[in-house]
Formats: structure tokens, C-alpha cells, sequence
């Protein structure tokens, strides 16, 4: 356990939907670095373990954390919410790790929202998808836009993350104005507030309608493809088996 970190993927937060391999981690470390609403989310279970957190937008500082504890001889464990190599941690503490050779870093993987959101919805991806952020702290807008178009041309079921926070309350709405140009309004859509937490809200609606709903930071959104139906108060998006008739 010493000279490595693990940075694990704890899916929704609660336990039960942990992978066995996440939990084993995180009983063995000594050390549970992350970020205080994922740290929250731990209980009681793992509350004899030293907890390091930073704020947000301190994510290099939290890695840096990681790597100093690592380097005292501690066992370390980094986590993240749904994937850590997905809009997670993995990355930055692959690129900082190159400054500590002699420390091992292991990515345990856990479920991210797309597929846990997309459980509670029904089956929205179950063809050809693809995810988007719609955050513009690390990624230009045009880019965003762009990226929306093409998903959009290629007739992808999509998945969306960050869709809005107080700063941006309105990109969820510029995005649906972005999909309109390229895909019909009555397109079959829903989202997920807190997916496996308390406070969890489903909804299924069209994509016009989608434009004028208010989401928060804790939402995933799904776009449907040029298939997918309502089905029983379920996002279905069919992979063919069953051909139209």
C-alpha cells in the first residue's frame, strides 16, 4: 500500500453503488483526499481515515495534497464522484505524477452519471452516444457549440453534464437553441437531479420543453437520438432489434 495512490470512482456516492474493489481501497488507506461534498457522502464507515479536502477550483492543490502524503509513506486514496477518468481527477494526477517517479497511481474505476442517470431514465444510451460538458471553465464555448452541432449531424444520443450553475444559469437553454438548428423540437429527452442521492428527480419531456426547464450543477441531461421514444414514462433508445413496422 505504500508508495501508490489510488484514485477511485465512487459512482453516485452512496455506498451501494460502489464497486466491491472501491470500497476494498478505501478501507485499506490511511489517507482520503477529495473534495468536501464527496468526502460528506463517505458516512460513517470510513470516518477513522484521515480526510483532506481543498474548495473547489483548488483541484491542483488537492493532487499536490495526494502526493505529499504519499511521499510521508502514508497509503493514499484520491476520490472523485461517478469516474475518475471522467471529468475527473485522473488526469491532472497522471500529469502532476510525472514529478514523482517513484510514486504508483492506480485508477479505480466507478459509475459515472451518464450511466447512472441513464439506469434511473430508462435506456437512452443504449446506441451510439457520446458526452458533452456544457462547463466553460476549462473548455472554450465555441468549441462546446461545436461539439453539440456535430453529436447533433451524427445523430447521437448525448449526454450532458454541468448543464448549469449560478454563473451560467442559462447555458442549458443556449444549448437547445444549438440542437434546434440541427434536430426537431418534439426530440425525445429527460434528466436526473441527484442521481442516487436524497432529493432524486426524474424527468422525461420534449426538447422544446427542455429549453425552459430549470436544472442545478448536480443535473444530467440526456438528448435522445432520431429513435428514441417515451415508453411508459422511460427514455428508450433502441438499438434495432426489433424492426418498425
Amino acid at each position: 500500500m505504500k508508495n501508490k495512490i489510488w484514485i477511485v470512482g465512487m459512482g453516485p456516492g452512496e455506498e451501494i453503488q460502489m464497486t466491491g474493489y472501491a470500497l476494498q481501497v478505501l478501507e485499506q488507506v490511511e489517507v482520503i483526499v477529495g473534495y468536501t461534498v464527496y468526502l460528506d457522502l463517505l458516512g460513517e464507515r470510513f470516518q477513522n481515515k484521515t480526510f483532506l479536502s481543498t474548495p473547489m477550483r483548488q483541484e491542483e492543490k488537492r493532487c499536490q495534497m495526494c502526493f505529499e502524503q504519499a511521499m510521508e509513506g502514508k497509503s493514499v486514496a484520491m476520490i472523485c464522484s461517478g469516474d475518475a477518468g471522467v471529468y475527473g481527477m485522473a488526469s491532472l494526477m497522471y500529469e502532476i505524477g510525472t514529478d514523482y517517479p517513484e510514486i504508483e497511481l492506480e485508477v479505480v474505476p466507478g459509475i459515472t452519471a451518464a450511466n447512472s442517470g441513464a439506469a434511473v431514465l430508462g435506456a437512452p444510451l443504449n446506441h451510439d452516444y457520446c458526452v458533452i460538458s456544457l462547463s466553460d471553465l476549462l473548455t472554450p464555448w465555441e468549441l462546446i457549440e461545436r461539439r453539440l452541432t456535430m453529436a447533433a449531424r451524427g445523430d447521437f444520443a448525448i449526454a450532458i453534464y454541468n448543464p448549469s450553475s449560478h454563473k451560467r444559469a442559462d447555458y442549458l437553454e443556449k444549448a437547445c437553441k444549438i440542437l434546434q438548428k440541427e434536430i426537431e423540437p418534439e426530440r425525445a429527452c429527460g434528466y436526473v437531479e441527484n442521481i442516487g442521492r436524497d432529493g432524486e428527480r426524474i424527468v422525461t419531456c420534449t426538447l422544446e420543453e427542455l429549453e425552459h426547464m430549470q436544472v442545478n450543477m448536480f443535473t444530467t441531461v440526456f438528448i435522445g437520438n432520431s429513435k428514441t421514444r417515451i415508453l411508459g414514462g422511460k427514455l428508450v433508445t433502441p438499438r434495432g432489434y426489433r424492426r418498425e413496422q
